[in-house]
């Protein structure tokens, strides 16, 4: 990403927050995800120097609500149903930690794009929950793949959407010299 050499670490946290708008729910599960792995650095491999963590997290929200990953293929539905024909948001957090003069510090921000579905038909919504690629996703949804036809109109950033606003982290990195 970026040019940069990475890997990739799954933090273990308990994504329950309670009840915050979206945009502070997004950012403080990124903030919660990146001082996760930030705390694995430091215990299994002792130094963080020339280190950036980039944590993220993507959450979708209709109305005020957000919409995690369905339970069931039922919620699914319940979901979908909420979707189609209308407009949502998906708020995607990033948080960086990194040292600097040994101190550590951190930076939060989030997106928000907005998403407007084609209305879809019962047999469409059974048709895609069918599929199985809706049980991963929040708000029962993947935009890059098998929900593409349903998808009428994008506002804003389609990298967004799909989990990581890679113009605007690029750009955040630039102004706070981490490049």
């Amino acid at each position: 990403m970026l040019g940069f050499d990475f890997s990739i670490a799954v933090s273990d946290i308990d994504e329950t927050i309670e009840s915050m708008s979206p945009s502070e729910t997004v950012r403080e599960l990124s903030l919660q995800k990146a001082m996760a792995v930030w705390k694995y650095e430091i215990e299994n491999n002792g130094n963080t120097s020339n280190k950036l963590v980039i944590g993220a997290d993507t959450i979708v929200a209709c109305n005020g609500q957000i919409l995690g990953k369905p339970k069931d293929a039922e919620d699914a539905r319940r979901m979908l149903l909420m979707l189609q024909g209308g407009m949502h948001e998906v708020y995607s957090g990033v948080t960086l930690v990194w040292e600097e003069d040994g101190n550590v510090q951190k930076y939060s921000f989030f997106a928000c794009t907005k998403v407007i579905f084609y209305p879809m038909t019962n047999e469409e919504i059974q048709a895609y929950i069918t599929t199985g690629d809706c049980m991963d996703k929040a708000g029962a949804y993947g935009i890059q793949s098998k929900a593409a036809p349903f998808i009428k109109e994008i506002v804003g950033d389609y990298n967004n959407v799909v989990g990581l606003p890679v113009a605007m982290l690029y750009q955040t990195m630039k102004q706070l010299n981490l490049l």
